[in-house]
C-alpha cells in the first residue's frame, strides 16, 4: 500500500464518519479526495438564522414634533394613525431624546449616549474634540447592524443626518452612509432637511431624482417606497424578520403641505399660542397623561404673549402655524398607509412598532418673527416681517422654505417651557412615544410612567428580537451600550425605573437627572441666536450659568423652580453631573465655533479646482469653497448661436449661484436669499465658435458675507459687470449640490427651469480659482 493510501486508511479507521446524501461515500467530514466518493458530503456557509418567532421591527421617528402636538399626547394636531397605535399598545410619558437631530439618531441607532459615539452635536458643526467629531465608532455598531448578522433584513427611508459632511461625496467613505451603518436598503436624504417638494434626494449610494408627476411630496414618496420594500421582502422571504427604520422629514423646517391639507387647519390656531398651550394642558390632565395637580410652566420672558400682537402678526403667525398642523398630520396619514400594509399582509400582530414622535422638542429655530426661508438665518439674510408676510399665500408650499415663530414651539412642547437645542430643560427632550407589539403587549391604551431615553430603544428591540449585543462586530470589539432595555415595563406597569440616571449636554445647555430630581443651565442665548464673535457669547463659560432644579415626581411640568430653597440638592446634582460629564466624553463643553481648527475637509483646503461636464450634486464640502472669498471661474465652451443652459451652479431656490447663458447672453446669478438676488448680465450675445467665459468676483474684504465686484468677460475681454451687495454667511446651500452643465433639484434663479437647464453647447474645461 502506497502512502497516501495508508494515510487515508487511518483517516477512516480513527475519524467520525457521517452519513452521507445517496451517491457520497462515508467519509470523514473534513476529508476532501480527488473524487466525489472520496471526499465530505456537501456542505455550505452557514447562514444566519434569527431566532424562532422573533418580531418585524418598525421603528418610526419623526422630526422636531414636540410633546404637545399630537393628539394622542393632548396636542392640537389631530393623528388618528399614532392615536390607534396608542390604543393598540403603550405610551410612554416620560420618555426623553436630546434635544438635537443627529445625536438623537446616533443614539438611537447604537445604543449608545451620543457623546459616546462623537456625536454631541449636528453632523453640520463638528468640533476636533472627543464627543464632537461626528464620526460614529465602528465599535459602536447599530441595531441595524446586529439585527442584520442575526438574520434580519434591514432598510432605512427618510432623513438620515449621520454622516460626517465630509464623507458626503462619491469618494465617500460610505461606512456611515445608511448602507455602512447595517442597512441593506436606504431611500432619503443625508442632511438636516429637504424639501419636501422638490427634494434632494439618495437611494443607497446614488443621488437619484424624485419621481416626476403632479402632486408629488417626499412623504407619499417615502411610503411607497417603504410598502414597496415591504412586499419584496415578505414575498421573497416570508419567514424572515425584517427591520425598517422609517424616518419623515416632517416636521422639520421646511413645513410643506399639500393644500387640502393645509385648508383642514385654516383658522384653528387663530386664538392664539397661549390659548392653544392651555388647552393642550386640559386636554393632557384630561386623559391621565400628566397628574392632575400639575401646574403649567409659564411662557418664558423671551416671548410676547399672543394678545400684544396686531392683527397682520396673528394671520401671519396663525398662518405659519397652520401649515406646521398640516405637515405634521399628512405624514401621520402617509405613515398610515405603511403600517395598514402591515395589517394587510398579516404581519401587523408579530410588528413591534416603536413610533417616537420628534427627535427632540419642537423647534424654536423660526425666532420671534418666524421665517419665509430657513435658510435667512443660516446664511445671514436679514429677513424682515414685511418679507415674510409678502409670502403669506406660499406659506406651505414648494417656493418657501417657511419656519413658524418661537413661541408656537413653546405651545407645542405643552407643559413644558423651552425647546428644541435645550438638553437641559424637560421642553428640549420629552417626546411623545409609543409601543406597540399585540403579540406581546396586552393592556393596549395604557400609560408607562418610567423614565426612559432615546438610547434605551436599541437594547430594547435585541431583547424583543432575542438577539445578544455581540462583543465583537466585523472583528472590532465593540464599546459598551449605554441604554436600558425597556421590555421590563411591557408587562409591569408598575416597575420602578431602571434608568436612574441621565446626563445631558447639548449647545452648551447641560444638566442631570437623578432618581426624579433633574438639574440643569438655563440657556445662555436663545436657538434662534446664530450670530458670531460677541453673539454666541463666547465669554459666558460653563461655571458662570445659571441653574434650575426640579423634583419631577412631585412636578411633572417643571413649574417649580427649587434651586434657590435647596441648595443642597442643587450642589449635589450638579457634582454627579461632572462626574457623569468625564465619563461619558462631553467635556469641554464649549461652543459649536470653538474647536474647529483641522476639520478634515475635502474641498476646503483646495484654492483651484478643474472639471469636465457633465456634474451634478457634488456635495458642498467636495466643492469649491466659494463663501469669503474672491473666485474666478473660467469655463472653456463651444457655441451655436443663441445657446442656452448652465456653465455652472451651486445650490438652488435658496440659495447659491449660477453661471449660464440665457438666449447666447452670459449671466451671473447670486441669490443670497430672499429678497437678496443680485443678476449680472452681459452686454450682448456671444458669437458663435470657441471661447473662454469668465466671472470674476472681487470680495470687498475676505470675510463671509461680504459683498463685491461680480465681472463677466469673454476671452478675457470684459463684457459687462455689476455689484453682489452680500454674499451667504454659512453654508451655500445645506440642501443642494454642485452642478456643471445641467441644475439639479431646484434652479437658482427664474431665467430657467431645472428641465432647460442642460447648456446647449459644448464645455470643454471648467476651472475655478480661489483668491
Amino acid at each position: 500500500m502506497n502512502r497516501p493510501s495508508q494515510i487515508l486508511a487511518a483517516l477512516l479507521a480513527t475519524s467520525t464518519l457521517v452519513c452521507a446524501a445517496p451517491g457520497f461515500a462515508q467519509v470523514a467530514a473534513d476529508t476532501v479526495g480527488r473524487t466525489v466518493e472520496t471526499t465530505h458530503a456537501p456542505r455550505w456557509p452557514d447562514r444566519p438564522t434569527a431566532p424562532k418567532g422573533a418580531p418585524n421591527v418598525l421603528l418610526i421617528m419623526t422630526d422636531d414634533v414636540g410633546y404637545g402636538v399630537t393628539s394622542a399626547f393632548g396636542g392640537p394636531v389631530a393623528t388618528p394613525n399614532f392615536d390607534a397605535l396608542a390604543r393598540q399598545g403603550l405610551r410612554y410619558s416620560r420618555f426623553n431624546t436630546t434635544a438635537l437631530c443627529s445625536p438623537t439618531r446616533a443614539s438611537l441607532l447604537t445604543g449608545r449616549m451620543p457623546h459616546n459615539v462623537n456625536m454631541g452635536n449636528v453632523t453640520n458643526l463638528p468640533t476636533g474634540y472627543d464627543g464632537y467629531t461626528t464620526v460614529i465608532p465602528k465599535s459602536a455598531a447599530t441595531v441595524a447592524e446586529v439585527l442584520k448578522d442575526a438574520g434580519y433584513n434591514t432598510a432605512m427611508l427618510g432623513k438620515g443626518h449621520i454622516t460626517p459632511e465630509w464623507e458626503m461625496s462619491p469618494s465617500g467613505p460610505f461606512d456611515r452612509w445608511p448602507t455602512g451603518l447595517g442597512f441593506e436598503y436606504f431611500y432619503g436624504f443625508l442632511s438636516a432637511d429637504t424639501s419636501l417638494w422638490n427634494p434632494n434626494l439618495v437611494e443607497n449610494e446614488r443621488p437619484v431624482d424624485a419621481p416626476v408627476g403632479p402632486g408629488y411630496h417626499l412623504e407619499k414618496d417615502m411610503a411607497d417606497h417603504a410598502i414597496a420594500w415591504l412586499q419584496r421582502q415578505h414575498a421573497s422571504a416570508p419567514d424572515k424578520p425584517f427591520f425598517l427604520y422609517y424616518a419623515p422629514g416632517a416636521a422639520h423646517t421646511p413645513h410643506h403641505a399639500p393644500q387640502e391639507w393645509l385648508d383642514k387647519f385654516k383658522g384653528k390656531f387663530d386664538q392664539g399660542w397661549d390659548k392653544v398651550r392651555e388647552e393642550s394642558f386640559r386636554r393632557q390632565k384630561a386623559m391621565g397623561l400628566i397628574p392632575k395637580d400639575s401646574v403649567l410652566s409659564p411662557r418664558p420672558d423671551s416671548l410676547p404673549a399672543w394678545d400684544t400682537l396686531d392683527a397682520e402678526h396673528r394671520k401671519v403667525y396663525a398662518r405659519l402655524m397652520e401649515a406646521y398642523a398640516a405637515t405634521v398630520a399628512y405624514s401621520d396619514h402617509e405613515t398610515g398607509r405603511l403600517i395598514q400594509a402591515l395589517r394587510d399582509s398579516g404581519q401587523f400582530d408579530n410588528t413591534m412598532i416603536v413610533f417616537i414622535e420628534g427627535d427632540n422638542g419642537a423647534s424654536a429655530e423660526g425666532g420671534l418673527n418666524g421665517l419665509a426661508f430657513e435658510q435667512s438665518a443660516i446664511t445671514g439674510h436679514k429677513e424682515t416681517f414685511a418679507e415674510l408676510a409678502s409670502h403669506y399665500d406660499e406659506i406651505g408650499g414648494p417656493m418657501v422654505y417657511n419656519h413658524f415663530p418661537a413661541a408656537w414651539a413653546w405651545a407645542m412642547n405643552s407643559p413644558y417651557p423651552w425647546w428644541k437645542q435645550i438638553a437641559s430643560q424637560a421642553g428640549g427632550v420629552r417626546n411623545g412615544m409609543v409601543v406597540s407589539w399585540p403579540a406581546r403587549i396586552k393592556d393596549g391604551g395604557a400609560f408607562r410612567n418610567q423614565y426612559a431615553h432615546v438610547s434605551d430603544i436599541a437594547p430594547t428591540i435585541l431583547e424583543a428580537a432575542g438577539v445578544k449585543a455581540p462583543e465583537v462586530v466585523n472583528g472590532v470589539r465593540q464599546q459598551p451600550i449605554d441604554g436600558i432595555s425597556l421590555a421590563y415595563s411591557f408587562t409591569a406597569p408598575k416597575a420602578p425605573s431602571q434608568r436612574r440616571t441621565q446626563v445631558y449636554e447639548m449647545m452648551e445647555n447641560f444638566g442631570i437627572y437623578h432618581e426624579g430630581w433633574i438639574a440643569g443651565t438655563l440657556p445662555k442665548r436663545m436657538a434662534w441666536e446664530v450670530g458670531v464673535g460677541e453673539d454666541r457669547k463666547l465669554g459666558v463659560g460653563p461655571e458662570s450659568r445659571k441653574w434650575t432644579l426640579f423634583n419631577l415626581d412631585r412636578d411633572f411640568t417643571t413649574a417649580h423652580d427649587l434651586a434657590a430653597n435647596n441648595p443642597a440638592k442643587l450642589k449635589e446634582l450638579q457634582d454627579l453631573f461632572w462626574k457623569e460629564a468625564a465619563a461619558n466624553r462631553i467635556l469641554p463643553i464649549h461652543d459649536y465655533s470653538e474647536g474647529t481648527a483641522g476639520r478634515p475637509t475635502i474641498g476646503g483646503n483646495r484654492t483651484s479646482f478643474t472639471y469636465r461636464a457633465p456634474l451634478s450634486r457634488l456635495n458642498e464640502d467636495a466643492a469649491p469653497h466659494t463663501i469669503g472669498k474672491s473666485f474666478t471661474i473660467d469655463a472653456q465652451v463651444e457655441l451655436n448661436a443663441g445657446a442656452n443652459g448652465v456653465l455652472v451652479t451651486q445650490g438652488g431656490r435658496f440659495g447659491g449661484y449660477a453661471f449660464y447663458l440665457k438666449d447666447g447672453v452670459p449671466v451671473f446669478h447670486y441669490n443670497a436669499v430672499g429678497a437678496d438676488q443680485f443678476t449680472i448680465r452681459a452686454q450682448g450675445p456671444v458669437p458663435a465658435g470657441r471661447h473662454t467665459l469668465t466671472a470674476a468676483f472681487q470680495a470687498d474684504r475676505q470675510e463671509p458675507g461680504s459683498g463685491g465686484t461680480l465681472t463677466l468677460r469673454i476671452d478675457g475681454k470684459p463684457i459687462g459687470s455689476g455689484r453682489i451687495e452680500r454674499t451667504i454667511r454659512g453654508w451655500m446651500s445645506h440642501t443642494e449640490g454642485f452642478d456643471i452643465g445641467t441644475d439639479t433639484v431646484t434652479a437658482v434663479n427664474k431665467d430657467y427651469t431645472v428641465a432647460d437647464s442642460g447648456f446647449t453647447g459644448t464645455i470643454t474645461r471648467l476651472d475655478v480659482t480661489l483668491k
